[in-house]
């Protein structure tokens, strides 16, 4: 039985691909769109397979993800009728699509006369038709192109560049996306250097300035459209594709012929799986988070996706992902089977230790929100204590800096709109103002230090920030910001959670503060809420909304207060307060 998993490597897409959402059924040899949210889609156990006057198309981004919320976005779409898109996917989809636009139109003006420009208005037929007459006739650069769909096959897709290759025929799949497909790095030493090349050549050459980010969504997408290119003999032999990313300053070149198999391996399931043709049931993944499917079921007579593993005491709801697939290996398919194991833990498992496997499992029966790792809590504690959470508009940039120092909550904040020159400004008022109380202890001969939940958004910003800003005043150098967040003076309270906490209900400070007595004032605050938010209050879509920016500063101002009331509870300094080690059982208690 194929479990609604399947594929672990799945991302929440950006909602950014050119073709038509998802995956569908239509009548045979016609095209037929998904609705934006039926692009969205997951819930329940498989249903009877399309009737055979239908045909099912498949396009690239169904290839990574959940299995299960793929049966369903093609056997039910009528149940998503109506329903409202998650926010923050469309806002990364109308984001995707100005990056494009403007990839696009940076493009053809340098070299208008090289590119061949399909029309986005016409039918997808009038489009594939388009772009195969300008493959015929040998267009250098053809933009929008769209692949004539395959009955047979069910593939669909499109390239946002076909590239002519000059010196062996055929064309390079070249797709452009809203996210970083590199990261800077040190020149040398290193192993492994990608092939990129500039926007407006194609020059693949070694590059000693940047790492490659992991992207499976990209690869799968550039191996998608090499065989519908193949189909139709239009495939450069070289086996490669590109992907113009969100700085869109080069190409990254990824070599395809090592990804062919397991491309074929993924398509033959994915349509088995749209086709009807292979059964799937739920299984809890990262992405059930925004998935319309969690609460929602196919029809009236079968439970959501949520209710389904709840009811069947599924192993995924303790040990998600790849873990539950581990575990259903060894006939390990409850919550109870788990908490029942005993024996050495399975030569397969690759994760934390086995034995808090168990422990999350007997928690999770139990009720216990929290088990410590650990007889003794520990967490850095110092004279001056400042909190900060930052506040980000997608890869825009960080709008909103916030601190909590001595009780009072202090922003740094620019309310133009990202991007924007005044991040700089509000930035450089942050990071004086840190390093100055930082000095002032040090100049009192009191210990500093400064806490944030999860650094990983921080330490992006404060690097990003450097970077784009470098040389304006009070921006700091990326060696001053490396000295900060490397050193001991910079305390990561996620860190110190994971290392001193299994977390059976999840590490997230909005699961993790409630335990600890805390209380967000809004109860929609969240990333995905707070993206709609800023929308609002800086003017997107129309005049500034000043009531979404005070919402935006009480929710930092909630997330900083979190992060001190969490660092309190865990190591407290006051007699007679709560304390973590009296609250929560240790992993002894469950042995």
């Amino acid at each position: 039985m194929y479990s609604g998993s399947g594929d672990r490597n799945g991302r929440e897409h950006e909602g950014g691909h050119s073709e038509p959402p998802a995956a569908v059924v239509c009548a045979s040899g016609e095209f037929a769109a998904a609705t934006p949210a039926a692009a969205t889609a997951t819930p329940a156990a498989a249903t009877a397979a399309p009737t055979a006057s239908v045909t099912a198309f498949v396009d690239a981004r169904s290839l990574i993800g959940c299995r299960h919320r793929l049966h369903l976005n093609s056997a039910h779409p009528e149940v998503l009728t109506g329903v409202t898109e998650d926010a923050g996917v469309v806002q990364r989809r109308e984001a995707a699509t100005a990056h494009r636009e403007r990839v696009r139109d940076l493009l053809v003006a340098a070299a208008p006369a090289q590119w061949t420009v399909i029309d986005p208005a016409q039918s997808a037929g009038a489009r594939a038709a388009a772009t195969m007459r300008a493959c015929a006739a040998g267009a250098p650069r053809i933009w929008g192109a769209l692949l004539p769909q395959e009955p047979d096959t069910g593939r669909r897709g499109g390239s946002e560049i076909l590239l002519r290759d000059e010196q062996r025929g055929g064309y390079l799949p070249i797709i452009v996306v809203n996210h970083k497909v590199t990261d800077p790095r040190q020149p040398d030493p290193a192993e492994f250097h990608p092939l990129t090349t500039g926007l407006y050549e194609w020059n693949p050459r070694p590059d000693r300035t940047v790492r490659v980010r992991t992207q499976p969504r990209d690869q799968q997408r550039l191996v998608h459209l090499y065989r519908m290119l193949q189909r139709h003999g239009l495939a450069s032999p070289a086996l490669v594709g590109g992907v113009v990313g969100f700085h869109a300053d080069r190409v990254l070149i990824h070599d395809l012929g090592p990804l062919l198999d397991e491309y074929d391996r993924r398509y033959a399931d994915r349509i088995a799986v749209v086709r009807g043709e292979l059964p799937t049931v739920p299984s809890k993944v990262p992405e059930c988070r925004q998935c319309p499917w969690w609460t929602r079921s196919e029809t009236p007579d079968t439970p959501s996706c949520e209710r389904w593993l709840t009811d069947h005491r599924d192993v995924s709801l303790v040990a998600a992902g790849s873990r539950a697939e581990v575990l259903r290996r060894h006939s390990v398919d409850t919550i109870e089977d788990l908490a029942n194991w005993t024996g050495d833990a399975p030569d397969d498992w690759q994760y934390e230790p086995f034995e808090e496997a168990v422990v999350t499992a007997r928690a999770w029966i139990s009720g216990a929100p929290l088990v410590r790792r650990v007889e003794r809590l520990r967490v850095r504690r110092a004279d001056v204590e400042v909190d900060v959470d930052l506040e980000s508009y997608q890869e825009y940039g960080a709008y909103l800096w916030g601190t909590l120092l001595d009780g009072v909550y202090r922003p740094f904040v620019s309310w133009d709109p990202l991007p924007t020159r005044d991040e700089a400004r509000s930035f450089a008022e942050f990071w004086t103002w840190l390093m100055e109380i930082r000095a002032e202890a040090v100049a009192n001969g009191k210990t500093f230090a400064a806490y944030c939940y999860s650094r990983t958004a921080e330490d992006k910003w404060l690097y990003e920030s450097a970077r784009r800003f470098s040389g304006l005043p009070g921006v700091p150098t990326e060696a001053q910001v490396r000295e900060f967040v490397d050193g001991p003076q910079w305390v990561d309270m996620f860190e110190a959670v994971s290392t001193q906490f299994i977390c059976p209900n999840g590490k997230g400070l909005k699961k993790i503060a409630p335990v600890a007595g805390f209380a967000w004032r809004d109860p929609e605050a969240g990333g995905e809420a707070s993206m709609s938010w800023y929308r609002l209050a800086v003017g997107y879509d129309g005049p500034p909304d000043i009531g979404q920016r005070t919402r935006l500063l009480e929710y930092n101002e909630d997330d900083v207060r979190a992060t001190k009331a969490l660092r309190d509870w865990m190591a407290p300094t006051e007699p007679g307060a709560r304390s973590a080690e009296a609250e929560v059982p240790a992993m002894a208690d469950f042995r």
